[in-house]
């Protein structure tokens, strides 16, 4: 009876630490995608270096995401309009980025992806530019 509880706790415990390696694995992904265009550094007393940001900065909100635990950026989901976001450079709406990601364009999922895209505005990883329309920006977190 001991011997099955042993296995038993063993059981759940490499069922967590599978899961967490599965998100990591993601995270390790997409960062390897967003850096593929090699890294965009600012030069100090650049206005046009300043203001950019790019894969670096993505980089950094997904490495730092992982550090908290945030499930919700780590998310399969989430990780495909990230990239999408870091590869591009550009600001999309929330229609575009349906289009592109291959999704349906009805409203109750063009306001699907505008709720993932609000909440990657408050976890500082895009920003609204205008009335919905989203770019990458990490200035708001200092990258």
């Amino acid at each position: 009876m001991e011997l099955r509880e042993q296995i038993a706790g063993v059981s759940d415990e490499l069922s967590r630490v599978e899961a967490e390696l599965s998100r990591l694995q993601i995270t390790r992904e997409t960062v390897k995608l967003v850096l593929a265009d090699g890294p965009r550094v600012a030069v100090a007393g650049d206005a046009a270096g300043a203001a950019a940001s790019g894969p670096v900065d993505v980089a950094a909100a997904l490495l730092a995401a992982e550090a908290v635990g945030d499930v919700t950026v780590m998310s399969p989901d989430y990780q495909r309009i990230i990239a999408l976001f870091a590869t591009s450079g550009s600001a999309w709406r929330c229609k575009d980025v349906c289009v592109e990601l291959g999704l349906e364009t009805e409203a109750r999922h063009v306001e699907g992806m505008r709720s993932k895209l609000k909440r990657l505005v408050e976890r500082g990883i895009l920003s609204e530019t205008g009335p919905g329309l989203f770019k990458v920006d990490g200035r708001k977190l200092g990258w």
